[in-house]
């Protein structure tokens, strides 16, 4: 199955792709590689999921959040390219977790985009390396904050 016909049969559906909102690309393509700024859990309603994890939300929630981020990527992909088949694979993801001093699970939190994108892309071409770090704040107090590199065909 393609990447697309793969996202079909999740049964998720993709929230508009956003603006951005200060001096920035939110994706650039140099050659055969597409970067992705950082994104946010963009929602349907083009609002944001606010809170930090270990306060507002706990980590199944902070890792729904992760997955929200994760559609909003997608939906950057669609938006800008026309097809998540263009992508082959994805190479890099640095996933920021907004969270209190104390929580330790940030890799867990961002496996919701991790898994989303193996479900997307099969698990040879939509998993990569990653990095899952937390911090103090996010911009707008957002839980989750994922950029990406992907390699298009």
């Amino acid at each position: 199955m393609t990447p697309t016909e793969n996202f079909k049969a999740l049964g998720l559906s993709l929230p508009p792709a956003p603006a951005p909102l200060g001096v920035y690309k939110p994706y650039l393509i140099d050659g055969k590689y597409l970067y992705l700024s950082g994104h946010g859990p963009v929602q349907d309603d083009k609002s944001l999921i606010i809170g930090r994890i270990g306060v507002d939300f706990d980590m199944e929630q902070g890792k729904l959040a992760a997955r929200q981020v994760g559609l909003t990527m997608l939906s950057t992909i669609v938006t800008n390219l026309g097809s998540l088949d263009k992508v082959k694979r994805v190479i890099k993801v640095l996933g920021m977790v907004n969270c209190t001093p104390d929580f330790g699970r940030h890799p867990y939190v961002i496996n919701g985009c991790s898994e989303l994108f193996a479900k997307v892309w099969g698990e040879e071409n939509g998993i990569g390396v990653r990095s899952a770090v937390g911090f103090g704040s996010l911009p707008d107090n957002i839980p989750v904050e994922i950029e990406a590199l992907l390699e298009l065909h």
